[in-house]
């Protein structure tokens, strides 16, 4: 069967996928929220063969706009697993996610081309939560990202014997968050090549506690989120790559703030327990800081990526 067959030529979608952070201090590679800020697709099905995309926002100019393209490597992606030809593709992406700066800007895209799939395949697959978090973390390597980009609110993501697998959590409606945002970028495989290969016991343990907590201070207790937030297996072993970054966690920190590195950084992320600690950071950063921040107030997203399936012009 050729692609029109599977996907009618004006078959189209429209995706919206949120922001990411990960990791939230202690909760290295297993915890992320979902933010308010958005790249949003529109994807349509066209008459010409192979993949065409066109970027405004972040990414125009500088991200590839062929098949080569993340969004269009994913969306190829789900149809291969599927056996199901790739029809032409047109797609409008309008990013506002900064890449490179921990914001979970490459797990947007991975989600972004697997929802447009799910969108164009409607009828034909049923891709679940399941499916999706297993083709997403395929991608990426990793489902701390994709899990809170597909899902939404605060989730704890693992991978076990049957694959990646998701909690998702609603997070408490006093928590607010605020992201200092700089010029620079930094590389998610730098960051992640400070690791050790081990870690003292007593900070496995200091981990373990923080994380337990973190949960319950962001599910139940926000007044508890900055020693909740406190961790011992990443964060220091990264600073010297992004020292600005980390002088104003500490700074941050030192005022009774809940500050940590955004995912890989270099971003810095303050969780507060009312709307008016963000205020109060971003005071500080303006008073206190001879880098430049871009300070994005934002709200946890609850809902996750959708995608909207357009009719075909012309048919009932």
């Amino acid at each position: 069967m050729t692609a029109a067959q599977f996907v009618p030529v004006g078959t189209s979608v429209s995706v919206k996928v949120p922001a990411t952070t990960a990791n939230l201090g202690p909760g290295f590679d297993t915890l992320g929220l979902a933010l308010s800020l958005y790249d949003e697709l529109e994807v349509t099905v066209r008459d010409a063969p192979g993949i065409h995309v066109t970027v405004s926002g972040v990414g125009e100019g500088e991200v590839p706009t062929d098949e080569s393209n993340l969004v269009a490597r994913s969306l190829v992606h789900v149809f291969d697993h599927f056996g199901i030809p790739v029809p032409g593709i047109e797609i409008a992406a309008h990013n506002a996610i900064p890449h490179g700066r921990g914001l979970g800007s490459s797990g947007a895209a991975i989600v972004a081309g697997i929802m447009s799939a799910k969108g164009l395949l409607t009828g034909i697959i049923d891709l679940d939560s399941t499916v999706l978090l297993e083709l997403a973390t395929e991608l990426e390597g990793h489902p701390d990202n994709v899990a809170p980009a597909l899902f939404g609110g605060l989730t704890i993501a693992w991978v076990g014997d049957g694959g990646p697998k998701h909690k998702r959590l609603m997070a408490h409606r006093g928590v607010s968050a605020v992201v200092f945002v700089p010029e620079t970028e930094m590389s998610t495989a730098l960051a992640r090549s400070l690791q050790p290969a081990s870690v003292p016991h007593e900070d496995a343990i200091f981990n373990v506690s923080r994380s337990a907590l973190l949960v319950a201070a962001l599910v139940q207790s926000p007044e508890l989120l900055l020693a909740a937030t406190e961790d011992r297996l990443h964060q220091s072993y990264r600073a010297s790559a992004m020292p600005q970054t980390d002088e104003l966690i500490h700074m941050l920190r030192g005022h009774g703030l809940a500050a940590v590195v955004s995912g890989a950084g270099p971003s810095v992320l303050v969780l507060g327990s009312d709307p008016s600690q963000r205020l109060k950071a971003a005071e500080l950063v303006a008073e206190n800081s001879s880098t430049t921040w871009q300070a994005l107030m934002l709200a946890v997203d609850f809902k996750g990526a959708t995608v909207i399936v357009h009719p075909v012009e012309g048919s009932v």
